[in-house]
């Protein structure tokens, strides 16, 4: 793989603690002592081979990780990952989530969710040269950002020519890098198995990111292919995609000291952010969205009170907006507790003290680190002025203004239509176009965007957009019943909740859209200048704050490797690897307390409530009761174990990763953190991070003795 000087001088300099990092495989052999001396028994250079094993069987679904357990497609991650297309998949009549779901048989296999897809990562290249190339290194504002776009978009044309390929062209390090990512993108994608919601959602929000934790947190799909072993839509006549490699399920159980490697594909961190950002996040940011999100889940809650079905379409949101609320109020916790603004802006201050102390830094970085402050405030005051839009929009606003968007791209060649509107875009746009009203209730939808659009009315004139306003109906001091009657008139004259309706818009044109008579395609269209405008003025700032920031960060490069540190990039979606240890940790003021490494189904039972979120399934306690454990006894425990703690580094995206021991063998999935670790998306802090995992013997043991899933055990040569 090629390498750009500075990537090798990031590589070479590496002086980091095992357990931080979330380290691209490339940079592997540089740690290969430290990889030994935590106990990997593998080749270290092995791990570089996206097609070799272990690598070879980890996937992305675009949201989450998994990985390939069987010659025959399987996947197994994590219950919350699948939990969208087991809502999918429930009826009031046929409730797969309280119940759950086993296919005895693949003919018994349900579609997973619309736009579902499994990503086989199959080559990773450094292509910065060919995206910053000299005449673009010279451009600035949108200018550049539209160069950018075309070097990437010639890029990902010319590595998808392989039919049934999905390739993307992501930043490292603020823009400073970039590599070209090869996957095979699998489309039909089927729910194999998955508990009921008293295992794999046990303790529920209560017991998100916190230890101890009993959650069954796993699930099953299975890629499908056609019959020439191409990427293909759903069919029946499809066959099980045949991966090169898959992983093995550990024969031997673990114990705490023992050397874990998670692989996967975390979200998003933010460490090598300015102060001013960290500042914006946590005074504002974070708690704005604690804030609204708070009252989507009261507003969903309401509204679907007396409403079984809808409250099931909207399962999957809930779940989501819960997450993320949760995580967020303990980031903020753990901020309020802590330093951390006045240890960046220490370490802000030393680094531009380090700059200006000499003349020919100063030259290359001074400007750059002076400018992207004033940019990235000028950025954060307008995030904070559209922050009710996103939610002050009707669901199906949005789907108007995406398919008039994806009428006018289509007017154009395909390589010069925008990011996400290409043919390549349009099979998962189809899919999630098409499957929207699955997850759609209208009066809850109206519920919420009358909610926040009294707040954004709410806000000076100055920070309105006008043709947002008009195309509503709606303006400053209308009363709560004027802006209701605003709404109904909207909803009323769309036909957009169905799906016929909704598709056959995707094939329309411009002129034909500007001549519609549906409410929403009519916004859509009086919008379209305006929003473009802003979309060029968003490109023009963003275009200065790529330029900027890259230097910056080749700033920053620079001066930790001067002091002889790493500098890992931010996590972003990209495959990554993390290595450390099974252990629990001591918490409270002087160490007044402690966590054990690893919880058992004895606590199953002692938080069981039988409603709620601890309602264990009655099979399962029987199972406990009888100490129908078969071989998954821990020696040490005496019971069947449940989760375990780790000292990894991972973060939203990762959930569902594997969890790999010395040899490479599945030992359970990744699929949280504790609440007061989960600041380190932002720093690192050796001593508190911990992140859970769900033991493969509990997985193992539920799927023999509680739910009798012989036919996936032997699939797995796991009986």
């Amino acid at each position: 793989m090629k390498k750009t000087l500075l990537s090798l001088a990031i590589l070479t300099s590496f002086a980091a603690h095992a357990d931080e990092g979330m380290w691209m495989p490339q940079q592997l052999p540089q740690v290969a002592k430290q990889l030994k001396a935590a106990g990997l028994k593998l080749d270290p250079a092995s791990l570089t081979k996206l097609t070799e094993f272990p690598m070879g069987a980890v996937v992305s679904l675009g949201g989450c990780s998994a990985s390939f357990v069987s010659p025959q497609g399987l996947v197994v991650t994590n219950h919350h990952c699948v939990y969208s297309s087991v809502a999918a998949n429930s009826t009031p009549e046929r409730d797969l989530l309280a119940n759950g779901f086993l296919a005895k048989t693949m003919d018994e296999e349900l579609p997973a969710a619309p736009g579902s897809r499994i990503f086989v990562t199959e080559q990773v290249t450094n292509v910065t040269d060919k995206i910053i190339t000299p005449e673009v290194a010279k451009l600035s504002g949108k200018a550049r950002i539209d160069a950018i776009e075309r070097n990437q978009k010639a890029l990902v044309a010319a590595c998808e020519k392989d039919a049934g390929y999905r390739c993307t062209a992501p930043s490292y390090y603020g823009g400073l890098e970039f590599y070209l990512t090869k996957q095979l993108e699998i489309r039909d994608v089927r729910l194999v198995h998955a508990p009921p919601s008293g295992v794999g959602k046990f303790g529920g929000d209560t017991d998100n990111w916190m230890w101890p934790r009993h959650t069954g947190d796993y699930g099953f799909y299975r890629a499908y292919v056609s019959r020439d072993g191409k990427a293909a839509e759903f069919s029946k006549d499809n066959v099980p995609y045949v991966p090169k490699h898959y992983l093995k399920v550990a024969q031997q159980g673990v114990k705490e000291g023992d050397f874990i490697m998670v692989v996967g594909y975390p979200g998003r961190t933010n460490r090598h952010r300015l102060p001013s950002e960290v500042a914006n996040t946590f005074d504002w940011n974070y708690p704005a969205f604690v804030q609204a999100s708070g009252e989507v889940l009261s507003i969903i809650e309401r509204v679907t009170k007396n409403d079984p079905a809808a409250k099931l379409k909207y399962a999957s949101q809930i779940a989501s907006v819960n997450n993320y609320y949760k995580n967020r109020k303990g980031m903020i916790a753990s901020y309020q507790d802590s330093d951390i603004l006045a240890r960046k802006t220490a370490e802000h201050d030393a680094l531009k003290a380090w700059v200006n102390a000499n003349p020919a830094r100063k030259a290359e970085f001074g400007g750059s680190i002076e400018q992207v402050e004033k940019l990235i405030a000028q950025r954060d005051a307008e995030t904070r002025r559209d922050f009710y839009l996103s939610y002050a929009t009707p669901r199906f606003l949005n789907s108007a203004r995406t398919l008039y968007r994806l009428a006018n791209e289509q007017a154009k060649p395909d390589a010069e239509r925008k990011l996400g509107y290409q043919q390549r875009d349009l099979p998962r746009l189809n899919s999630v176009i098409g499957g929207q009203d699955r997850t759609y209730d209208e009066k809850v939808d109206k519920a919420l965007v009358a909610h926040f659009l009294a707040k954004y009315l709410a806000q000076p004139a100055s920070e309105h957009h006008p043709a947002f306003d008009a195309a509503l109906g709606i303006r400053a001091g209308m009363s709560e019943a004027e802006l209701q009657a605003a709404l109904d008139k909207l909803y009323a004259g769309s036909k957009l909740a169905n799906k016929a309706e909704r598709l056959a818009w995707m094939k329309k044109s411009p002129a034909e859209f500007k001549a519609g008579d549906d409410s929403f395609i009519r916004a859509a269209v009086a919008m379209y200048d305006e929003n473009m405008k802003e979309e060029a003025e968003e490109e023009e700032l963003g275009g200065k704050i790529q330029q900027a920031y890259a230097n910056y960060m080749k700033a920053k490069i620079a001066y930790m490797n001067s002091k002889g540190q790493a500098v890992y990039p931010d996590a972003n979606s990209t495959l990554r690897v993390t290595f450390g240890k099974i252990a629990g940790r001591d918490y409270g003021a002087d160490g007044t307390g402690s966590w054990t490494a690893f919880t058992t189904v004895k606590g199953v039972v002692a938080k069981h409530t039988g409603e709620g979120e601890f309602n264990a399934p009655e099979r399962q306690l029987a199972a406990i009761k009888a100490k129908d454990f078969g071989k998954y006894v821990d020696p040490k425990l005496k019971t069947v174990p449940v989760n375990y703690l780790a000292t990894l580094d991972i973060t939203g995206g990762n959930s569902g990763s594997a969890a790999l021991n010395a040899k490479g063998e599945l030992i359970g999935l990744a699929f949280d953190g504790t609440l007061d670790s989960i600041i380190s998306d932002w720093d690192f802090n050796k001593a508190n991070t911990r992140d859970i995992q769900v033991d493969v013997r509990y997985i193992l043991w539920n799927m023999k003795h509680v739910d009798h899933a012989d036919n996936l055990l032997k699939e797995m040569n796991a009986l």
